[in-house]
């Protein structure tokens, strides 16, 4: 029974966190980890682990896949170099940096540098929660850093593990080599099966067929690479970027719909539940040690939290500078943040879950059989780096970003116009030559074309293009009237199904019409 239990109370503690976090405007990972820490102290739940297959093979596939399939693709190639110098020369400097610190509070280099390992990356999901105030090319930047840092931060996992146990020897060509399999590897695995998905989607008009293509993706992208001993994250993530250039085409329109919304609530969840176990998790970490062990690891926490903001905080101000002096091309100029954007960049890195289950992977063993050293102190101080950085960095970065009086970024809105109006106008274009074709009517298509022109009067009015306020009212009543009459359709729907003069199966689909059509206003009255 307790995995039905956990079931329900993870469903709760998402629910609840969600909720409180938005209430008292607490970003809601924060609330979740306390939530999970306060679940520790429950007797039945202290059994709960969470395996680190869990997160590795089933959790950070599809959130990576999700979260590179939203997002943007051209604001990744304009900031490749950055992204690429902060995914490997920056997580392997952290890495580093934790080391040092790690083995003058007494660790052996082996552990230190798994420790270093675990920390160094930045969590995708962590990012998206909590830095999505941000303007879109800082988020861009965090995201794609942290979509790309965890398979350099694996290569280093995996190094320091084969060293500790003996089952790895340090050598730069074996260590290049590692990485060239890693990034060249997962790279293509990705999109191989990216390849592979865009021709079988395109066999499918099914919306649930071809939604079943989309969840198979991630992991099969992920299980190629790791047969070929490559990064299985940076498989999914190649995987997602090119299936969100390649999707629109091949994709219909209710297959787009049903997998946005069921993937919204899928990852929704499994983001809100690897918060609350992450707590759970760090509250078992803290009955783990005792004593001068317990001391010394909360000494540790504090060193290596500090050392992990600290190095990104001297990449963000020394890496950037030095390129200005070398690269002088007037696009790179366009490239160029002040100093109190880069303040915010350092504060959004965050850890997650990637970190703990980097780190409840360490072996328990020696091939002598011994116990592998220090496991203990690795996860305890994993765990605390990550409330760390949650709690206190998230709570710190609402007043940073203020203090930094970032411009308002009104591309998204400027962008949006440009596309809707364009659309528009070409569509009209096209209509006498379409109407021609299809034989329509001239009453219809007459219809159809003073439809068009009245929205691209409010889409003009909406985006500022023209100060008349009479259209803009005029839009408002107009869809504020079919959603009121949409609540009358659907009043008489289901008064026609209570009084048996039709069956629930015609309510259901007389309902979904109804449900898209108000769907569709409501939005449109939240854009505006």
């Amino acid at each position: 029974m307790l995995g039905l239990e956990l079931v329900v109370v993870l469903g709760v503690a998402v629910l609840l966190g969600n909720a409180l976090g938005d209430r008292f405007r607490i970003a809601p990972p924060v609330v979740l980890l306390v939530f999970g820490a306060l679940l520790g102290f429950v007797p039945a739940l202290r059994e709960v682990e969470l395996p680190p297959e869990a997160v590795l093979l089933i959790f950070l596939p599809v959130l990576l896949y999700w979260e590179s399939l939203t997002t943007s693709l051209r604001e990744i190639r304009r900031d490749l170099r950055g992204i690429i110098l902060m995914s490997t020369l920056l997580v392997i400097g952290t890495a580093g940096a934790v080391a040092v610190v790690a083995h003058e509070l007494g660790l052996d280099w082996g552990p230190a540098w798994l420790l270093g390992a675990a920390v160094a990356p930045t969590d995708a999901t962590a990012v998206g929660v909590l830095a999505k105030a941000l303007p879109r090319r800082n988020v861009t930047l965090l995201r794609a850093e942290s979509l790309i840092n965890d398979g350099t931060a694996l290569v280093v996992y995996g190094l320091a593990v084969g060293i500790t146990v003996g089952e790895e020897h340090f050598t730069v060509p074996h260590v290049t080599w590692l990485f060239a399999v890693s990034y060249v590897g997962g790279a293509a695995a990705g999109a191989v099966i990216a390849w592979l998905v865009i021709r079988v989607r395109r066999l499918f008009h099914d919306p649930l067929l071809g939604n079943v293509a989309m969840i198979l993706t991630p992991f099969t992208a992920y299980l190629l690479a790791e047969l070929i001993h490559a990064s299985g994250v940076l498989a999914a993530v190649v995987a997602g970027l090119i299936m969100s250039q390649a999707g629109p085409r091949v994709a219909g329109a209710a297959m787009r719909r049903q997998a946005e919304e069921s993937w919204s609530l899928a990852t929704f969840l499994l983001n809100g539940s690897l918060f609350v176990l992450v707590g759970l998790e760090a509250q078992a970490a803290v009955r783990s040690l005792h004593g001068t062990d317990l001391t010394h690891a909360l000494i540790a926490v504090g060193a290596v939290s500090a050392v992990v903001v600290a190095a990104r905080f001297a990449f963000n101000f020394t890496v950037p500078y030095l390129i200005r002096l070398l690269d002088r091309r007037p696009q790179q100029r366009l490239r160029r943040m002040n100093y109190r954007a880069r303040v915010v960049t350092s504060i959004a890195g965050f850890r997650g879950a990637v970190s703990l289950a980097v780190a409840l992977s360490v072996p328990t063993t020696l091939d002598s059989g011994a116990p592998f050293p220090d496991r203990d102190t690795i996860v305890f101080v994993t765990s605390g780096v990550i409330v760390t950085t949650l709690v206190v960095q998230g709570l710190l970065l609402p007043a940073v970003v203020r203090w930094a009086k970032l411009p308002r970024d009104t591309s998204v809105e400027e962008e949006r116009f440009l596309a809707e109006t364009t659309a528009i106008e070409e569509a009209l274009k096209a209509l006498p030559e379409v109407a021609g074709e299809l034989g329509t009517d001239l009453a219809v298509a007459e219809r159809m074309r003073q439809e068009y022109e009245t929205h691209l009067l409010v889409v003009h009015a909406g985006g500022g293009e023209t100060d008349d306020e009479d259209i803009l009212r005029h839009d408002r009543h107009y869809t504020a009237l079919r959603l009121a009459l949409l609540a009358h359709k659907r009043a008489t729907v289901l008064r026609l199904r209570d009084e048996h003069e039709i069956d629930d199966t015609v309510l259901r689909q007389v309902q979904r019409q109804l449900d898209i059509e108000e769907v569709r206003l409501s939005r449109r009255e939240a854009a505006e």
